[in-house]
């Protein structure tokens, strides 16, 4: 009843949070740009409030996202639902999903509060090539998984994506029309 009331004033001073603390989550990349997601769906099984939506699709040599034989192409994860409990990233195999200290989730619509794969996707750093490319020559998914592979090969492009029944000339017909 002595003390003095204790007021923060949140939005004008940022409100610092534990190092542990369960924000929003990152699908992180390996070192040299390629997706740590393997499409397992474990983080979705392991879920308590159904919130996470993941659907995997198999890696060709002419559209690689991650090392292995599959990636995550659609990843989504409903905040609206999200309980923040960090049982997905228990479940992750390859350490693909983390959670950030970014706590504001607030939004004005439900369909805003869907984060698809790109809001996810941790950004570039310097070395990273964006995928889809080829993994590290004379490596195979063994060496990322062991962390071998500390960076882009050089000379390492990215490849164009063409989808299922589409081919290369003909995605790069539409793309200059």
């Amino acid at each position: 009843m002595f003390k003095k009331r204790l007021t923060e004033q949140y939005p004008e001073q940022e409100k610092t949070t534990a190092p542990r603390f369960h924000g929003r989550h990152q699908l992180n990349r390996h070192p040299d740009g390629l997706e740590k997601c393997i499409g397992c769906e474990l983080c979705a099984w392991a879920c308590p409030a159904d919130a996470i939506y993941v659907e995997g699709a198999d890696n060709t040599e002419e559209e690689r996202y991650s090392p292995g034989e599959r990636y995550g192409r659609v990843y989504q994860i409903n905040y609206a639902r999200c309980i923040l409990c960090g049982l997905c990233i228990e479940a992750c195999p390859t350490r693909a999903l983390t959670m950030t200290n970014e706590f504001e989730l607030a939004d004005s619509s439900r369909e805003a509060l869907i984060y698809t794969k790109d809001q996810l996707l941790a950004g570039l750093t310097e070395g990273m090539v964006e995928s889809p490319h080829s993994i590290f020559p004379g490596t195979d998914e063994q060496d990322y998984y062991r962390g071998l592979v500390t960076e882009a090969a050089p000379g390492t492009v990215r490849q164009v994506a063409v989808s299922k029944g589409e081919t290369a000339a003909g995605s790069a017909e539409e793309v200059q029309a």
